[in-house]
Formats: structure tokens, C-alpha cells, sequence
């Protein structure tokens, strides 16, 4: 199969899914930024269903950044026990909420500089609430995207999720890149699978790095 330069690929990639996939969402339920928040940092090694479950007891009981702060880590531990790592996760989240409060007047920032200020709230959390929350211009980098968008040979050489977002957004126009984010998820999720990936029912695989190397052995 011919070789195509990496922004001709990135075009087919941006082709394939405005068509296939025009809405594509985060598979986490929340109602406003800082419910965002909280399931983002609590999907951390844990699936989105599994958050799913959890956050509807947990807004009920700390519905905003303020109840929040002022519960104890047991409290919090209580609720979130069935995910995983809750001791360092209710640690984190009291005090993401203490900080809202103290620096922000309880309302979850929007950009960068600022949500990594939060306790635990690193870049790719960050990225996520600025993308989904705030529809800006963000790629955030979990493991299926680092995943994916190598294998695909979208990224080359990436070797940490920094990399790996500096690549993407030198290619995907800005507007794109928080549906692209969701692309590379989901697709990911369901069809590229780390294990088993599904090679024959995958819409792009005419462009894609693993499959062209799997399709030459087979030959």
C-alpha cells in the first residue's frame, strides 16, 4: 500500500469521522463543570460505567465545590469505596474543592494556567474540562489516545502524553480538536482495542500504520 505524508493522513483521519462519528461526546455524566471535574478525576484507572455509578449518590450529597470542601475524607471514602484508589482520590478531591472555593469563588476555572492549580488535577484533567466543559480548544491525552494515535501512525515517536499532544495539535485544526479527542477515544473503546482490535470492521484502516504492517505479514 502507498505511503501518504502525516497530513494527508491526519486529513482522511478528519474525513473518515466527521462522517462516521459527527457526535461524539465523554461517555461521563455530569451536569456542569464541576461535576466534570470530580468524574474525570475519579475515571483515573477506572471505567467510565463504573463512575457512572458512583456520581449520582456522590452530587447528591456534594452538589457544589463549597459542600464538598467541608467533608471529611471518610465521608467521601464512603462514597466513592467501589473505585479505584478512593483514600488518594477523596484526599484530592476535598482538596480540589477547598482550593475552588479559596482562589475561585467556587466556580470551576477555564483554562490551563489555573485547573492545574487544583490538587489533583494534571494536564490531561485539565485538558478534558477546558475541551468538554468549555468547548476550548484542547487535546487531552489518556491512554487510549496515546494508544491509538500511534498506532494509526498519527504520532511519531511519541513517548510520553506531552508528545503525543504537541503532534495532534500541530495537525487537527483547533475547532476539531475536542470531537477529535472523543474520536480517538471511542475509537479506541470499541473498535481499536489494545488486545483484540477489530482490523476488518475499522473505517480507517486504509490509513493506518499497524494494520498496513499486520497486512504485509499476512501476505
Amino acid at each position: 500500500m502507498k505511503k501518504i505524508d502525516i497530513q494527508a493522513k491526519y486529513d482522511k483521519f478528519i474525513e473518515y469521522f466527521e462522517v462516521a462519528m459527527p457526535v461524539a461526546e465523554s461517555e461521563l455524566k455530569f451536569m456542569n463543570p464541576y461535576q466534570l471535574v470530580v468524574a474525570v478525576a475519579l475515571s483515573a484507572q477506572c471505567t467510565d460505567k463504573r463512575v457512572n455509578m458512583t456520581t449520582p449518590a456522590f452530587f447528591e450529597r456534594f452538589p457544589d465545590a463549597k459542600s464538598l470542601s467541608e467533608a471529611s475524607q471518610d465521608e467521601v471514602y464512603q462514597l466513592i469505596k467501589s473505585i479505584s484508589y478512593p483514600n488518594n482520590k477523596a484526599k484530592n478531591l476535598i482538596g480540589m474543592a477547598k482550593a475552588l472555593v479559596a482562589d475561585f469563588d467556587g466556580v470551576v476555572p477555564d483554562n490551563l494556567e489555573d485547573l492545574q492549580k487544583l490538587p489533583g488535577v494534571g494536564r490531561k484533567t485539565a485538558n478534558v474540562v477546558m475541551a468538554v466543559a468549555f468547548d476550548k480548544p484542547a487535546m487531552p491525552v489518556d491512554t487510549h489516545v496515546f494508544r491509538v494515535s500511534a498506532r494509526i501512525g498519527l504520532t511519531k515517536n511519541a513517548k510520553t502524553p506531552l508528545e503525543t499532544e504537541i503532534q495532534l495539535v500541530a495537525h487537527i485544526p483547533q475547532k476539531l480538536l475536542p470531537i477529535a479527542h472523543h474520536w480517538l477515544i471511542l475509537h479506541g473503546r470499541y473498535v481499536c482495542m489494545a488486545r483484540k482490535p477489530k482490523c476488518e470492521e475499522c473505517g480507517i484502516k486504509n490509513i493506518c500504520d499497524f494494520y498496513q504492517k499486520k497486512d504485509k505479514k499476512v501476505c
